[in-house]
């Protein structure tokens, strides 16, 4: 449990954005011998070879090659998660300087749960295109660590009523203060001082950024028993890690692919997102007959893993009250029946008869029948695919807060599941 639960502590505390994310799934991979192959370049692909490519450096498709069927014969056992989470971005021309203060100004990525970011000590990280000194442009990414933002409450001497109403404008609310200066700051130019400070030899110029700012706290392992995980972006970097370390433990001999989009956030609608043609193109160039490439899609099944809302005992009355999933009490087979999630009996079925061999509990959810009911990668995937599907996840509290809360020995449970899925013969 250990050496499980402090690699899961290292992948969140290094992964600030999807950016950094990709890249340390990227690492982890190559470690365990898979090759990297370029969209650019031709695919030669061997019997039981291990694979994986990225796009925009923000989502990443890692499969194996079945050992002794073809693709078409074995079918591909599938897991889906997200690699973005809701937060904080640095605006374009973001520089703000008032009351000699040097603020940025920033716009809300998804639905933030705004009120637990003030007061953090942030640190901003993300991606940079730039001019290099040879005229070439260029990439890299860039995490400051250190806390050098934060977004001050307004003192309760001043809004007696913050603790019975308090609604946050995010125009004039959530711009960030850097410091204190006379002159107003150039944020391109602390980019690439930081850059230079991160080993960036090259760079001529910015051109352009995409940032985000981050808690500085790291992940922690909390509860009396150590029962919980208390981190950042568990919605849904805990998903894509249980996927990668479940497909590079699962030792199959049949077709298994792990697919963590970017976007899901703000509706997948992107290149690199579900509802955009990654995925699709990769399965093209794996089976490039289209027929075949059919077959191989009806022998094969997608497990969207994204995290479920677990019951909080200060609000049992926001589920319904026969399926209000524990933390620590199981995985979560989620359920609508306007296919919000993409789950039906015979995927139900599957995974719990896998869950059962495994010895891992199983739990429900379905939302209140008088509240609206969020969704994930798993309805889109499965349309644009036309591939069975199924939704589930761990149950976690304070879903796209600053710092969230899942259960460990959950993560450790649908990991064993996860791995023994990428095992199992034609679903």
């Amino acid at each position: 449990m250990t050496d499980f639960i402090d690699g899961l502590k290292s992948f969140l505390a290094n992964s600030p954005t999807p950016f950094h994310a990709v890249k340390e799934m990227e690492l982890r991979l190559q470690s365990a011998g898979f090759e990297f192959l370029s969209e650019l370049d031709s695919w030669n692909l061997e019997a039981g070879g291990k694979y994986f490519t990225t796009r925009n450096d923000s989502s990443i498709v890692a499969w194996i090659m079945p050992a002794k069927q073809s693709l078409v014969e074995s079918g591909l056992r599938m897991v889906g998660a997200h690699t973005d989470s809701p937060c904080l971005k640095v605006k374009p021309q973001p520089e703000i300087h008032k009351h000699g203060y040097n603020q940025l100004g920033v716009e809300v990525y998804g639905g933030v749960l705004l009120n637990p970011w003030f007061d953090r000590d942030l640190s901003m990280a993300g991606r940079v295109s730039y001019l290099s000194k040879e005229g070439q442009l260029s990439r890299a990414l860039v995490n400051f660590k250190d806390p050098i933002a934060v977004i001050p409450s307004l003192a309760i001497h001043l809004d007696r009523e913050a603790n019975k109403s308090r609604s946050i404008n995010a125009q004039t609310y959530l711009p960030v203060i850097l410091g204190q200066s006379e002159d107003k700051a150039d944020f391109k130019q602390i980019l690439k001082a930081q850059l230079e400070q991160e080993g960036v030899r090259d760079l001529e110029e910015i051109l352009d950024y995409e940032i985000s700012l981050y808690d500085t706290q790291p992940p922690a392992v909390t509860g009396l028993n150590q029962e919980f995980i208390a981190s950042a972006r568990l919605d849904n970097l805990l998903s894509c890690y249980m996927g990668l370390v479940a497909m590079i433990e699962s030792d199959t001999e049949q077709g298994a692919l792990l697919v963590c989009n970017d976007h899901e956030e703000v509706g997948s609608m992107s290149a690199a997102g579900a509802q955009g043609p990654m995925l699709a193109q990769v399965l093209d160039r794996l089976v490039p007959d289209a027929e075949q490439r059919v077959q191989m899609l009806a022998r094969s099944m997608m497990i969207s893993a994204d995290n479920a809302h677990g019951i909080h005992p200060n609000f049992a009355d926001k589920h319904d009250a026969n399926h209000g999933p524990l933390l620590n009490a199981g995985p979560v087979i989620k359920i609508n029946a306007n296919q919000r999630y993409a789950s039906n009996s015979e995927t139900s079925a599957l995974f719990r008869h896998i869950a059962k061999q495994v010895d891992v509990p199983v739990q429900a959810f379905v939302v209140r029948s008088d509240m609206a009911c969020g969704s994930t990668i798993g309805p889109i995937t499965a349309a644009e695919l036309g591939v069975k599907t199924l939704d589930i996840g761990v149950p976690q509290f304070a879903m796209h807060s600053i710092r969230e809360m899942a259960g460990t020995k959950d993560v450790q449970d649908l990991t064993k599941v996860l791995s023994s899925f990428f095992g199992q013969e034609q679903t």
